[in-house]
C-alpha cells in the first residue's frame, strides 16, 4: 500500500472495529510483552500521558487509573470516532481523544510526562518536544520478520523481504539524535496458533499485514493451502515478531 491507500484502509477499519482484537482466538507460545503494562509501571497518578496512534482508544481506557489525564491521538477520523464512542460507553472522565498527525504534535512543549506509541509511526523530535524533562517514551513496533511464513506463502506483505532490525535501528538512531538517553530495547519472536480460519481471516482483513488481502480470489485459495500446511492440534501456526524501545529524555 502507498500512504494514501494505507490511510483509507486504516480509516475504514477504525469505523468498523477500532483497534480491538480481543475476540481473536489465538494461543501464544514464547516470551511476549504488553506495552501498556510497562506504561503503567512507569506512570504516576499525577502524570499526564499521551498515546500516539491510539486507534479505538481501547488500551488507554483500560489503564485510565494510571495517570491524572490520558490523551489519545490518531490520524484517522474513523479511529477517533470509534474511540469517542468507546469513551462514552466507558464512563471514564480522565481520557480525551483527538484527531492529530503524529508528525506535528499540537501541544505545549514539555506537556506530557509519559508518551506511548504502539504499532504506529512517530516522530522522535516531536515526541521530545512535548515530553517533560526526565519524561519517558515507550513504543512497541512490528518487526520485519512478523508473520513470515504467511508473507512467503502470499508473496507479499508488510516489510516483506526486508532484513530484520532495520526499523528498530532507525528508531533508536532517531531517538538518540532527538536527545533521548537511557535508550533500552529488546525484541521477541513468539509462535502464534490461530484457532480457526475465521480468526486468521479476521486478522488479515483488519490489519495491513497483507496489503489488499481478499481483493483477489486467489488470496483465499493460497490461504486454504497455507492453513492445510500449517495447521496442527494447537491451531494454525505463524509468528509474531515485535520490538520494544524505552527511552528517557
Amino acid at each position: 500500500m502507498d500512504e494514501k491507500e494505507y490511510r483509507n484502509f486504516y480509516d475504514r477499519v477504525g469505523q468498523w472495529n477500532g483497534w480491538d482484537f480481543s475476540k481473536l482466538r489465538c494461543k501464544v507460545e514464547g516470551k511476549t510483552a504488553n506495552l501498556y503494562e510497562e506504561v503503567v509501571k512507569v506512570s504516576k497518578r499525577s502524570d499526564v500521558l499521551l498515546d500516539i496512534g491510539t486507534g479505538g482508544g481501547e488500551a488507554i481506557l483500560s489503564i485510565h487509573e494510571a495517570a491524572l489525564l490520558l490523551v489519545g491521538i490518531d490520524l484517522s477520523s474513523g479511529m477517533i470516532q470509534t474511540a469517542n464512542a468507546n469513551l462514552k460507553r466507558s464512563g471514564v472522565s480522565n481520557v480525551r481523544f483527538m484527531q492529530m498527525d503524529a508528525g506535528k504534535l499540537d501541544f505545549p512543549e514539555r506537556f506530557f510526562d509519559v508518551v506511548s506509541c504502539r504499532h504506529s509511526e512517530f516522530d522522535a523530535d516531536q515526541v521530545a518536544k512535548v515530553l517533560s524533562e526526565d519524561g519517558i517514551f515507550l513504543t512497541q513496533q512490528v518487526s520485519e520478520g512478523d508473520k513470515e511464513n504467511l508473507k512467503q506463502a502470499l508473496g507479499r506483505g508488510q516489510s516483506y523481504g526486508e532484513s530484520t532490525g532495520i526499523l528498530m535501528r532507525r528508531y533508536i538512531q532517531e531517538l538518540s539524535k532527538a536527545g533521548f538517553t537511557e535508550i533500552k530495547w529488546f525484541e521477541y519472536d513468539t509462535v502464534e496458533y490461530y484457532q480457526a480460519p475465521e480468526d486468521l481471516i479476521f486478522l488479515l482483513m483488519h490489519t495491513p499485514i497483507i496489503p489488499d488481502f481478499g481483493q483477489n480470489q486467489k488470496d483465499f485459495e493460497i490461504l486454504r493451502a497455507f492453513i492445510a500446511e500449517n495447521q496442527n492440534e494447537k491451531g494454525i501456526q505463524t509468528n509474531s515478531k515485535r520490538f520494544v524501545i524505552k527511552a528517557r529524555k
